[in-house]
């Protein structure tokens, strides 16, 4: 098995754990979305069911656990996301699995499951999983998998054995990402937008989503020299893909106010019209306003308070 180079740390420290006997019943992978949490989960699971591991602990690929785990009907592996046209993880698919743990294993080893996002269980589910935690099954390990760990309960944390994925340094994602095909020009631009994060920079690269950032920066230059209302981009962001595009936006005014510091043109080049001072606190907005966008609200009414904030950063700036 080949892991990221950012992974392998996680990965000895869980072997460790395992041969040691210490592995706890809860694991909380914690880290950014891009690192790879979900298939370093999935992979550490297989090995768990494998009845033959390889020499560094990783599943054999051939046993009968490993074909059924490659076929996605393992017994003793269940697997808990958000469901389809759902915007949260239920206390029923919680419920689900609290039963499925209280079960006898069907090949006499481990009973396996991943939650992810696991930030994104509702509040009875979480509930409801606190009390499958307090008490675990002998043979029963729940991985949970979080984008954003600071969401969940701080007593469903106390509960969980935490492994931390870190974004690499910059030379360790840009040599990774040639790795993959990409070119260093590409590679660089990329985990500049990315806050050198090579999952997302790979995933942006492979989708063009990159050039959606530079619709977002004519965006916010329209908005700025006035030549479109917070209305009409906000109804237009909302169409299509309004978290990334707030994403974006954050990651822009951040750079633009870097740049301000350092006396150099910011990529949406706002020097004279902007007030600098307010923006760490729009870049603040923007952040919390894609936590918004998870829940029940009109996509289109949350970006047109934050663009109507960001329209007010000109005026004040103005006025003065």
């Amino acid at each position: 098995m080949t892991l990221p180079v950012w992974q392998h740390d996680a990965w000895q420290n869980l072997m460790q754990r395992l041969t040691r006997g210490a592995l706890a019943h809860a694991l909380l992978l914690s880290g950014p979305a891009g690192l790879g949490k979900q298939v370093f989960a999935s992979s550490f699971a297989q090995s768990l069911l494998c009845s033959s591991r390889d020499t560094d602990g990783s599943a054999c690929g051939e046993c009968k656990s490993c074909r059924l785990m490659a076929a996605g009907s393992h017994p003793d592996f269940l697997r808990i996301g958000v469901e389809e046209e759902k915007s949260q993880i239920s206390v029923d698919q919680i419920r689900t699995l609290g039963e499925r743990l209280a079960l006898s294993t069907q090949f006499g080893g481990y009973q396996i499951a991943i939650i992810a996002p696991a930030e994104d269980m509702n509040a009875s589910a979480s509930n409801a999983l606190l009390k499958t935690l307090e008490e675990p099954t002998a043979d029963s390990i729940i991985i949970l998998v979080s984008h954003q760990s600071a969401r969940l309960s701080a007593t469903i944390r106390s509960r969980c054995q935490r492994i931390d994925f870190r974004t690499p340094s910059a030379a360790v994602a840009q040599v990774w990402l040639e790795q993959q095909g990409i070119s260093t020009a590409q590679a660089s631009l990329a985990l500049q937008t990315s806050d050198n994060n090579p999952g997302l920079a790979l995933e942006w690269l492979r989708a063009g989503t990159l050039e959606l950032r530079e619709q977002v920066a004519g965006d916010l230059r329209g908005l700025i020299a006035g030549r479109s209302t917070a209305l009409e981009v906000a109804n237009r962001w909302s169409k299509a893909d309004p978290a990334q595009r707030l994403w974006f936006a954050a990651l822009l005014s951040r750079e633009e106010a870097g740049a301000h510091v350092s006396g150099q043109t910011g990529p949406l080049a706002l020097s004279a019209t902007v007030d600098f001072a307010r923006l760490p606190a729009w870049f603040d907005q923007a952040n919390r306003a894609r936590d918004w966008l998870r829940g029940p609200v009109r996509p289109e009414l949350t970006l047109f308070e934050v663009l109507s904030a960001w329209c007010g950063l000109v005026s004040l700036r103005r006025k003065a």
